[in-house]
């Protein structure tokens, strides 16, 4: 079944398009957390994160910095800007085609993304174990 960004890929649904070429769509987010906020996507088939490969990666995620600098040359007010992408369900994604936000921020503009910081809770030991598990993947999975 086709999800809402298959659908304004092949023209189904209208979408304010900011960019476009053979690998990924950018476009303004109906939500607009703020002035600008943009989607990127890819136009390949990839739900999140977790199906891409270092080509993909290369396609989608080197656009990034292109849209960005565009949507904060777009407005003076700009100040800075969040890149998001919520992977997985229980990362809160809604839409299962990989997206990523790009939202603006302006001065007093009332988004608040919650910071959380649990350094007290780890050991110096317990940063190295969790460090030397992911490495262990990294080093088996050199190939992807």
């Amino acid at each position: 079944m086709a999800d809402i960004f298959d659908k304004i890929l092949i023209g189904d649904i209208p979408a304010f398009k900011i960019y476009e070429d053979q690998d990924v769509l950018a476009f303004l987010d109906i939500s607009q957390i703020t002035p600008g906020h943009t989607l990127v996507i890819p136009k390949a088939d990839l739900t999140d994160i977790f199906d891409y490969n270092e080509a993909d990666a290369a396609k989608v995620l080197s656009k990034l910095p292109r849209v960005a600098r565009a949507i904060k040359a777009s407005n003076p007010e700009i100040v800075g800007l969040n890149i998001v992408s919520n992977n997985g369900s229980g990362a809160g994604q809604i839409v299962m085609h990989s997206h990523f936000h790009l939202i603006p921020r302006y001065r007093n503009d009332g988004f608040k993304i919650t910071e959380f910081n649990h350094a007290d809770q780890y050991s110096t030991e317990q940063y190295e174990a969790l460090a030397q598990k992911i490495r262990q993947h990294l080093e088996a999975n050199t190939n992807e």
